[in-house]
């Protein structure tokens, strides 16, 4: 229960990804995918992959 509750207070990372125009958003975007993260280690592997593969962010 004490596990749930902390993970409840931990921030959540949020981002849309359109993979056919190759563009990763930091708000929401329609026709976009939501990603969400509770982890920031995560959440900036995620970032770091999409910039290897040359997606633009806006």
């Amino acid at each position: 229960m004490e596990q749930i509750q902390q993970a409840a207070k931990q921030p959540l990372w949020r981002v849309w990804v359109d993979n056919q125009k190759r563009i990763v958003s930091f708000h929401e975007e329609e026709d976009c995918k939501l990603l969400e993260f509770h982890s920031r280690e995560m959440f900036f592997r995620c970032i770091d992959q999409y910039t290897g593969l040359q997606y633009r962010y806006q």
